[in-house]
Parts: C-alpha cells; structure tokens; sequence
C-alpha cells in the first residue's frame, strides 16, 4: 500500500501471484503450538489468542489500535484493516488450511527441508 512512497518499485504483487498460482487464500501469519504442552494449555493459548485477535473489537477500535504501529498510513488504516483484520483472522477455514498446506509443501523443498509436514490444525 505504501512502497512506492517509500521511493520502492514492486516486482511481483505476492497476492496475485498466489491466487494465479493456487486460486486459494495466501498464508500470511500464523500461531503454531508446540504438541508437547497438552492439550489443556494448547487450548488457553489458542482462547487467548482469539480473545485478543483484533477481530473482536469494533471496527472503530481496531482502527484506532492499528494506528498506533501505523501513524504513517493515516489515509490508508481503514484499507489496511479491511484487508487484514477479517474472518480469516480468527479462522483460516478450508481454503486458509489448504493454503497453508501448499505453501508448506512448495517451502519444503526449497526452503526448510523434507522434514517439514502439517502436524494439525
């Protein structure tokens, strides 16, 4: 939304690429617990996550919150909420799950290694 403010030029647009490529939703972020904690604090920590997912407030109030690390995007905030701040964010439902896997799947052979897999969700 901002590079070329920033004096950048874009060589790809990810997101177009991706939905050419996949036509699924691209993986932007994500939380992982480590299985070894059980299940009763995996649990806490994915409520709490849910809990304090911006997705929860008022628009307004998540606008207000984003603004504190974005001061520079004044004109673009609500944009940027639109495009990050949505369903997606407290469920990446099929198509997020499935586009988790394949990136996985593209990453594990040029990036990280044959060892990589999708434990569960």
């Amino acid at each position: 939304m901002t590079y070329d403010k920033a004096g950048l030029h874009r060589i790809v647009d990810l997101g177009r690429w991706w939905q050419k490529m996949t036509g699924l939703p691209l993986p932007l972020g994500g939380n992982a617990i480590r299985r070894a904690l059980g299940p009763e604090l995996s649990s806490a920590v994915t409520e709490h996550c849910a809990t304090a997912s911006s997705m929860r407030r008022p628009r307004e109030e998540a606008l207000s919150y984003a603004m504190q690390f974005a001061a520079i995007w004044t004109r673009n905030a609500d944009r940027f909420v639109g495009m990050y701040v949505n369903e997606r964010t407290l469920d990446y439902g099929p198509e997020g799950r499935e586009g988790w896997c394949v990136c996985l799947i593209w990453a594990q052979g040029r990036i990280i290694g044959p060892e990589a897999r999708v434990i569960g969700w």
